[in-house]
């Protein structure tokens, strides 16, 4: 077993360090004594990743500096299995001193507040200015706090999303715990497109086991999701139904006929089908776009996403940024921690080569995406993709099969787990 764990761990490793990059589209590579400056903002598996690489393939040629609020980063991927108790938040925290120190990053512990795009400068809640030369963006998503009638900001207390960690990750599983044997869990999934397509089933899925260890196999795990259809959706009702058969009940739009309102007040959430009183817990993911900075800089189109460039991540309206992550529209791409940090790797190799004059190499991009139903029971689904003229493309998709053995299963988690602490060191060293 600890051989398996081993050979996981070096091909989750080996698919994170696969080479990437692309031909940089923009104009001449900045020359002069003075180090050319690249500002990243966003330290997640995005921006983590592209100022790390940045800096070290450069070997200090370019000026790096990373904005990023949080001196210490909990991660949203690998938050269910919090939730379902695989892990701790210690887990999912991690540092940037490695980072900053190893790689010579300068870390900015502020939130970015604007961009002016003409004179190329980043502009800093506190004040400060940071010119660039180049600028890579990675604010992930934010909250459309108004598609959900009847919530809003001020009730994710009450109703919470955990969709963004850390203490919300807490509060929820807090909630969770309170469930008493018999009670209702609604969960209000969201419309696409929206940050991780299976990770509200598989927090379904960690709810359900939680509870299940816990003796509370009377509860009812109630999902309302705007959606015909989810990802890996034949996977995971086969998986409840062995699992926790009884327990998890999905509605799709035709079926409940849409949420009217809630009141988080009382816990109820009153569809076209049917009302749902004073809930044990009521998980509200809502509709999602990109983080703020981005849109206010104007680089967002009507979609509330930012179109980039499929061959470099190069924002498709400013030739000086680039967008990476969740807040960009990336084609077949799903929006995963795994598709940023390859995302990543292509901008950084097209910021390097441009701004150095190095050789640059033709864009790969990877993604794979696990979920975990219950002890060692995990299903995938992923492939590779490649650049073309119009979008970023699947072309060698894959995915678990309902026949799946226990062992090819058992198999997927420890490709789980090696992939998370590959991911980690990959960002933060």
């Amino acid at each position: 077993m600890r051989q398996s764990h081993r050979l996981s761990r070096r091909a989750a490793l080996a698919g994170l360090a696969a080479g990437t990059g692309a031909l940089a589209l923009g104009g001449p590579a900045v020359v002069g004594q003075a180090r050319p400056r690249v500002v990243v903002v966003g330290g997640g598996a995005g921006g983590g990743t592209a100022a790390r690489y940045i800096a070290k393939d450069s070997a200090g040629a370019i000026d790096v500096t990373l904005v990023e609020p949080n001196r210490r980063f909990v991660t949203c991927f690998h938050s269910n299995l919090y939730l379902g108790g695989y892990k701790t938040i210690e887990d999912l925290s991690h540092g940037y001193e490695t980072l900053a120190t190893a790689n010579g990053i300068t870390m900015a512990h502020d939130s970015a507040s604007a961009i002016d795009r003409d004179a190329r400068v980043v502009r800093l809640l506190s004040g400060q200015r940071l010119s660039y030369d180049r600028l890579v963006l990675s604010p992930g998503i934010d909250l459309r706090y108004d598609s959900v009638p009847g919530w809003g900001q001020d009730h994710e207390q009450r109703m919470p999303h955990a969709w963004q960690a850390g203490p919300q990750t807490e509060l929820l599983r807090a909630q969770l715990d309170a469930v008493p044997d018999g009670g209702v869990i609604v969960m209000i999934a969201p419309p696409n497109p929206y940050r991780c397509p299976p990770g509200p089933y598989e927090r379904v899925s960690m709810f359900a086991a939680r509870l299940t260890k816990a003796r509370k196999t009377r509860c009812k795990i109630v999902i309302i999701d705007p959606k015909e259809s989810f990802s890996k959706q034949a996977l995971f009702e086969q998986g409840w139904e062995r699992h926790y058969r009884g327990m998890v009940e999905w509605l799709g739009p035709k079926i409940h006929d849409g949420v009217k309102r809630v009141d988080p007040a009382t816990l109820t959430v009153e569809t076209g089908f049917e009302t749902y009183k004073e809930a044990a817990l009521v998980n509200v993911i809502p509709a999602q776009w990109a983080g703020a900075i981005a849109r206010n800089a104007g680089l967002a189109n009507a979609s509330g996403y930012c179109p980039i460039d499929p061959a470099s991540m190069r924002s498709a309206i400013d030739a000086n940024i680039f967008i990476v992550g969740d807040a960009c529209i990336a084609g077949d791409m799903p929006r995963s921690a795994f598709s940023a940090n390859s995302q990543a790797k292509v901008a950084a190799m097209a910021v390097r080569g441009e701004l150095t004059g190095s050789r640059t190499f033709p864009a790969r991009y990877s993604n794979t995406c696990w979920s975990l139903l219950w002890d060692d029971d995990t299903i995938k689904v992923g492939g590779q993709f490649e650049p073309r003229p119009d979008k970023i493309t699947s072309t060698a998709p894959f995915i678990s099969q309902p026949g799946d053995s226990a062992e090819t299963r058992r198999q997927n988690q420890a490709e789980n787990m090696g992939w998370y602490a590959g991911l980690a060191a990959d960002i933060f060293g």
